[in-house]
């Protein structure tokens, strides 16, 4: 089947099929074209360009796109959506006083969500995280990173990937799998910690490199949780299995996580609440992708990634919710981007550069989705009728969204 878009009042992150990262000063350019169309056959885009151009091309189906906007679908990067309950009694606390260490430090945080997850079966553990990514495609999400990380036993860890399975199998948008082994302590391994890091190295990873439930390894390489010497061994052991490292780093703390994310060839390192210059050194010299999660910072009230200044030096940067129970209970990345531009001083054209083609780098994905390009997938937005795209971030509390595509189908 072929569907025609016409009439498109402007037409957003259109590239070349070789352009698949937008780095430095190059974020601040977001090419795009007025009055144009798009054609698609199947899942795949074949064709666009001006409307003057269009007058011989047919399709099965035309859509009237007068006055709005269409862009690529956000890649989402860095999600946690496969998780049990809530933690809204956590929410309160903070708001009584209590920081993210205090709730963590007393049993809750991640280990209150994987004791909600143990005791959650895989079926009911589907169905939320299937309500959770069906909302998120109608917020404008096309490609979409889950983690496991809330399970913290082997059974659970595994329980949780089968889960994402499912999603991707299910589910016509694309996603990536990881392996969060090491995302906190269980309790019973409070004082012995080595313990746990073999459990992850000699069971956790080789179980599910067995059943070929992941592409990625990630480590919440974090003071009071994993340090570099456990991150170290974590990737070590991940590597013999093939699975490429997406890592959490500097979320609170910057102590040498980016550089060892960038030596054992991450595709991604994220949070970066806390930079140092050693930080941007060390990303200069790797193709390893930045991504910073503002929803986060706002919804616990910590620092924003310094993201002007990582643009600034010339690095690239992915925008990504980090949609998860305790810090971000937000697939929403119209509101990322929004928040990236408020509180991040990035400019439209960089907040949509990240949260396209650049989230697409981010997945390894940015070959086939991020970007209007011929031969990549369908997976569009089209707005309601806006003046103009930085309307997309200043409306920030407005639904702006009239459709979703993802492979050429209307979601």
């Amino acid at each position: 089947m072929s569907v025609l878009i016409t009439n498109i009042k402007e037409l957003l992150q259109i590239r070349e099929e070789h352009v698949t990262i937008v780095k430095g000063s190059d974020m601040k350019i977001l090419p795009t074209l007025k009055n144009a169309y798009l054609l698609i056959e199947h899942d795949t885009i074949v064709d666009y360009g001006s409307m003057e151009d269009c007058k011989a091309i047919e399709a099965d189906e035309t859509i009237d796109a007068s006055g709005k906007i269409v862009l690529p679908t956000w890649c989402d990067s860095h999600t946690h959506i496969v998780y049990a309950g809530d933690r809204t009694q956590e929410f309160v606390d903070r708001i009584n006083g209590l920081s993210y260490e205090d709730i963590a430090n007393r049993g809750g945080g991640i280990l209150n969500s994987a004791e909600q997850l143990q005791n959650t079966s895989e079926d009911e553990l589907y169905h939320q995280a299937a309500r959770r990514l069906k909302e998120m495609i109608k917020l404008g999400t096309g490609a979409v990173e889950i983690k496991s990380g809330y399970g913290l036993t082997v059974d659970a860890e595994l329980k949780m990937l089968r889960v994402i399975k499912r999603l991707k199998k299910d589910f016509a948008i694309k996603v990536k799998p990881t392996l969060l082994a090491a995302h906190a302590l269980p309790k019973e391994f409070k004082a012995n910690k080595k313990s746990f890091i073999d459990l992850v190295v000699n069971e956790m990873i080789p179980a599910v490199a067995k059943e070929q439930l992941a592409e990625y390894i990630d480590v919440f390489c974090e003071k009071g949780y994993f340090d570099l010497e456990d991150t170290e061994r974590v990737l070590q052991a991940a590597e013999s299995y093939h699975l490429i490292p997406k890592i959490h780093v500097n979320q609170f703390n910057a102590f040498g996580g980016v550089a060892l994310g960038v030596k054992y060839k991450a595709l991604s390192v994220d949070h970066l609440e806390e930079m140092n210059p050693e930080d941007i050194s060390a990303l200069k010299s790797s193709n390893t992708m930045p991504v910073a999660l503002p929803s986060c910072s706002y919804f616990l009230s910590i620092p924003y990634t310094p993201g002007r200044a990582i643009i600034d030096a010339g690095l690239p940067l992915a925008l990504a919710t980090d949609y998860n129970p305790g810090s971000t209970p937000s697939g929403n990345m119209n509101f990322v981007v929004s928040t990236a531009c408020i509180k991040m001083k990035l400019t439209p054209e960089e907040a949509i550069n990240a949260a396209t083609i650049n989230g697409a780098y981010a997945m390894g994905i940015s070959n086939l989705y991020g970007s209007i390009c011929r031969g990549k997938k369908a997976n569009l937005i089209i707005t309601k009728a806006i003046p103009n795209y930085y309307h997309l971030p200043y409306a920030f509390g407005d639904d702006l969204i009239d459709t979703v595509m993802i492979n050429g189908q209307i979601y």
